[in-house]
């Protein structure tokens, strides 16, 4: 049975003509006010986290989560491919906030109070391991997700923390004790309310109507979609690096691309599309992107090719791959500057190496729109960072009122970021309320 304490409110002394207009009232006195020092709304993994080191650094707490769906940590099952990507392996908080598109100034700070390391001990205290893989992210030895989503549920009973299922949140009110809180099935009372709901837009606006400023939000992880012929009939080919810029603007990018069946993904592009989310969005996701392949300067490249003439001057030039790119990728390239497939380098003019070594440089593709990248989704916008205190991740307008995780206008490329985003809030407003 949950610890918070029951309290059946007076009745409402109503006549047949005020009961019509008192729906509310009597939904009040029909359901229970359940107490607690902390109630946290979203049950996700900052909700979690914030809500597990509180009970941890004050035991007298008591704690509920109210989560608005009939499961909890529903994204943390499903990061990394089922994995969890917990963390990154960055250990320098200069370096770490970098990977912040919006949040990076803010987070500094935070980070030096709580990062990647303290994530990587708070979860070996709890016997689970981390490892890091080659680009850098962390995930538990298992491999699995259910190991960070049992680690919390283990947690939360442990430390009797509450956890109410299907309470889609319809107000919250500011008393003098602390916070009312109404969903669909009951009424809360905290002392302390936490909100780590993410992009929720019910509860964006609840929060327009105390004052708070709220940016609108927009996709900032996200695919491209384009149509062209180059790369139609090739997916699955991966680059190891690429240099990618987006024409008319100062956004650029650089790393792995992976081409898909619709355009192209892979941490070139989602690094770009995170940093690019605002920009993208008032260009209603149709630009131009210039793509380096082989990290030579154009004049580099045609240089490199005329030395290919001279020394492979028998060859078939579609049939060799050069500059280590991909057979498939290279052949597309080849055939994109009219050579045909049979031409040696021998025959191949200086207007044709001209065209290749542009195709190889500085090749431009049409973006068209964008996908949701596999079953992550996050948004740039949320709660205006100026009225944060980040020291705890307070609100500056309402004390006792804490937002931690995606409900701010913080978000980061992918490889764990997000995840210790989270990690960080949920502890230092842990530490504040537990004081």
């Amino acid at each position: 049975m949950p610890r918070g304490v029951g309290v059946r409110v007076s009745p409402p002394a109503l006549n047949k003509n005020e009961a019509s207009q008192n729906e509310r009232l009597f939904f009040l006195y029909f359901y229970q006010v359940n107490k607690y020092d902390v109630l946290i709304v979203g049950g996700g993994a900052a909700g979690f986290f914030a809500a597990i080191n509180t009970a941890i650094l004050n035991p007298n707490l008591k704690i509920a989560i109210l989560e608005r769906g009939s499961n909890v940590l529903s994204k943390v099952k499903i990061s990394g491919g089922g994995r969890c990507n917990v963390t990154h392996a960055e250990f320098s908080p200069q370096e770490l906030v970098l990977n912040y598109p919006r949040g990076e100034k803010e987070l500094l700070g935070p980070f030096h109070q709580f990062m990647t390391g303290d994530t990587i001990d708070w979860f070996l205290k709890r016997d689970i391991q981390l490892k890091i893989e080659e680009d850098g992210r962390m995930f538990p030895t298992s491999d699995s997700s259910k190991t960070i989503v049992d680690c919390f549920l283990n947690e939360a009973k442990k430390h009797h923390i509450d956890i109410f299922y299907n309470q889609s949140v319809k107000s919250f009110i500011r008393e003098l004790s602390g916070w009312k809180i109404e969903t669909i099935k009951s009424v809360f009372q905290s002392q302390t309310l936490v909100l780590t709901t993410g992009s929720n837009s019910k509860i964006w606006a609840l929060l327009k109507r105390f004052g708070h400023t709220i940016i609108d939000a927009v996709p900032s992880l996200f695919t491209f979609k384009i149509e062209d012929e180059r790369i139609s009939n090739i997916p699955g080919v991966v680059v190891n690096h690429v240099t990618i810029k987006v024409k008319n603007s100062d956004l650029m990018s650089s790393g792995p691309l992976l081409i898909t069946h619709v355009g192209m993904s892979a941490p070139a592009i989602l690094k770009l599309s995170s940093f690019g989310a605002i920009e993208f969005a008032k260009r209603h996701y149709k630009f131009k992107i210039e793509i380096n392949f082989i990290s030579l300067s154009q004049e580099e490249c045609l240089d490199a090719l005329k030395v290919c003439k001279h020394q492979l001057n028998k060859k078939t030039v579609s049939k060799f791959s050069q500059f280590q790119l991909p057979k498939r990728l290279w052949q597309a390239l080849v055939n994109a500057s009219d050579i045909l497939e049979t031409t040696t380098w021998a025959d191949v003019k200086r207007q044709q190496l001209e065209s290749l070594s542009l195709q190889l440089t500085t090749a431009i593709f049409s973006v068209e729109g964008k996908s949701t990248f596999k079953e992550e989704f996050v948004t740039a916008g949320g709660v205006d960072l100026k009225e944060i205190n980040f020291k705890s991740f307070e609100s500056k307008l309402y004390p006792t009122l804490y937002f931690v995780g995606e409900i701010l206008n913080i978000d980061a490329v992918t490889g764990g970021f997000n995840f210790q985003n989270a990690w960080t809030g949920g502890y230092i407003a842990a530490k504040s309320i537990s004081m």
